[in-house]
């Protein structure tokens, strides 16, 4: 979000370029997991998707990767999307 809104405080040090990755989505994909640093600094991609195995919702689901990543004393802000494919 620094990117999109900006930090005057380091401005000279972030760029306004975002990181972009393409990934290949087939009949095997389950979920998609958009999040902050504030939830990957305290779980690696296996330890996500083990925490949502079982839950239907998507609300649901970015719930628990939240409240997850709290417990575990995550230092940053959280931000968390998921899209499920059914």
């Amino acid at each position: 979000m620094t990117r999109a809104f900006g930090d005057a405080k380091v401005k000279d040090h972030i760029t306004v370029e975002p990181n972009v990755t393409i990934e290949k989505i087939d009949k095997d994909t389950d979920s998609i997991i958009l999040a902050s640093d504030g939830l990957w600094k305290v779980m690696s991609n296996e330890e996500v998707a083990e925490c949502i195995t079982g839950i239907e919702h998507c609300n649901k689901a970015a719930e628990e990767l939240i409240t997850e990543a709290l417990m575990r004393g995550s230092p940053d802000d959280i931000s968390c999307v998921v899209v499920m494919f059914h």
